[in-house]
C-alpha cells in the first residue's frame, strides 16, 4: 500500500525557531517545546517533505523526529 499525499507531518528539530520561520518552512506552522522547535501541518508530496528537511539541514540544526500524522476529517479532527 502507497502512501497518501497530500499528508500531515510532525518535524521535531533542536534548537529554536520562532513563527516568522513558518512561511521559509512552506505555511508549516511552527511552535517552540523548551529547545526544540515543531514544525507541524499539511505537505503536498514527498518532495516537499524532503525540502523541509533540506532546510531544516541549511541552518544547520538537527532533525530529532520525523511522525506522519493521521488524516483529519472535514472538521479539522484526526480521524
Amino acid at each position: 500500500m502507497s502512501a497518501r499525499w497530500p499528508a500531515r507531518y510532525e518535524i521535531r528539530i533542536d534548537g529554536g525557531l520562532d513563527g516568522h520561520w513558518s512561511e521559509w518552512f512552506g505555511g508549516l506552522q511552527v511552535t517552540n517545546d523548551r529547545d526544540q522547535t515543531i514544525l507541524s501541518g499539511t505537505l503536498a508530496d514527498p518532495s516537499a517533505l524532503h525540502g523541509v528537511l533540506n532546510h531544516v539541514g541549511g541552518l544547520g540544526l538537527a532533525v530529532i523526529a520525523v511522525r506522519r500524522l493521521p488524516p483529519e476529517d472535514d472538521g479539522g479532527e484526526p480521524r
